[in-house]
């Protein structure tokens, strides 16, 4: 069954052949956060996929996490695209580091989300919530230069 919603005032439908983000989406629609975690490694993994990426198993169920970590990396948009966003610039999108499952399955790995920054009561947060001066790390993580 598709299921269809607003978010910040655009209109979202999404169909029943795409399985499991309609599974996503309906935790995320009852304000819940739930990641798919193999039912053979036991891994969390996102985004919703048919196949566990580490073992390859399609056994998969959904867990509940909490949506706690740090921020990998962020934008700030200023030019929306869709019209109903307009009205919200500037808005921030994070790439957040979950504190579950923080280095698995290596130690620089960590299961990592994509969304929007926002209050707690769900509109988009502005951009003067960043903490520009929360700790950063000793040494930023970079791929190996060749």
């Amino acid at each position: 069954m598709a299921i269809e919603g607003q978010y910040l005032g655009m209109g979202l439908r999404i169909d029943e052949l795409d399985v499991e983000n309609v599974e996503y989406f309906k935790h995320c629609a009852a304000h819940d956060f739930h990641l798919q975690a193999c039912a053979q490694c036991n891994r969390l993994r996102y985004p919703p996929t048919t196949a566990c990426p580490w073992c390859m198993s399609r056994e998969s169920t959904w867990k509940k996490v909490e949506g706690k970590g740090a921020v990998h990396s962020y934008t700030e948009v200023h030019h929306a695209i869709q019209p109903s966003f307009r009205a919200k610039t500037p808005y921030m999108v994070l790439l957040v580091d979950l504190d579950t499952q923080k280095g698995k399955p290596t130690p620089d790995e960590a299961l990592r989300v994509i969304g929007n920054l926002c209050t707690p009561d769900g509109q988009l947060a502005p951009p003067d919530m960043v903490d520009e001066t929360a700790p950063q790390p000793a040494k930023v993580w970079r791929y190996a230069q060749e």
